[in-house]
């Protein structure tokens, strides 16, 4: 599957022009350029806009190590944000940190130009057998 078209399988991340760099088993990056309509007061990149940009890449991560035929949805997401985002892109990468036959856990490094970190997810991600 090319990176584009796992993107174009989550609108709002098309919404908010999220696209991916790199994505494997081991390991999903991507970005999300700052723009004002993505913004709070004052200028700055809206913090929902950070966690859906982690919490995207972060399903791609999981989605990578699903076992065949199984789906995957997200029951669990922790955010802790560092620092405001002014402008320019902001960089996500997704590892897992468990992969099991239940559920997969993946963190999620969010950097601004500079490569200082802006926030960090953790997310858990049930793991959907077919029905």
């Amino acid at each position: 599957m090319e990176l584009a078209d796992l993107v174009a399988t989550m609108p709002h991340a098309v919404a908010l022009g999220i696209t991916l760099t790199e994505a494997d088993q081991d390991r999903v990056a991507g970005a999300v350029e700052w723009t004002p309509d993505r913004c709070t007061i004052g200028g700055l990149l809206h913090g929902g806009v950070l966690m859906a940009f982690a919490d995207s890449l972060g399903a791609v991560c999981a989605f990578l190590n699903l076992p065949p035929d199984a789906g995957t949805s997200t029951i669990e997401s922790k955010t802790n944000l560092f620092r405001g985002v002014r402008e320019g892109v902001v960089t996500g990468v997704s590892t897992p940190l468990h992969v099991g036959r239940t559920t997969i856990v993946v963190q999620t490094e969010v950097r601004n130009e500079a490569g200082k970190l802006v926030s960090l997810t953790i997310q858990t991600q049930a793991v959907l057998s077919p029905s």
